[in-house]
């Protein structure tokens, strides 16, 4: 099951993006399926496909800022006890910077 609710309140590209994994070539194939599949009910805009990039480095933000704003509850040091580590710091920089790269790529095409 997938929800489409930010397809009826944003992009429906926010819906979409995190259904495509694996190298950019696997992800244009997945996305041709996807699309394929989503416009057999709803048009797709294919300028959305600028924000994938975008959308996958804010999720990327978020998610180290939900974690921090949440260290103080004692169960968190306990089931997240990486965040923080310098390991996992130096791993999120690669991975913004990889994103900056990627940011900068011409986008997916289905």
């Amino acid at each position: 099951f997938v929800d489409l609710d930010d397809a009826r309140t944003g992009p429906a590209v926010q819906d979409l993006w995190m259904l495509l994994s694996g190298d950019r070539s696997q992800q244009q194939r997945q996305l041709g399926a996807l699309l394929d599949g989503y416009e057999q009910f709803r048009d797709f805009d294919r300028r959305e496909l600028q924000l994938v990039e975008a959308l996958r480095t804010l999720r990327l933000l978020h998610y180290s800022a939900w974690l921090a704003r949440r260290w103080s509850d004692p169960t968190f040091p306990l089931h997240f006890p990486w965040f923080g580590s310098s390991s996992y710091w130096l791993e999120q920089a690669q991975t913004l910077w990889d994103q900056c790269e990627a940011m900068q790529a011409p986008a997916l095409v289905a």
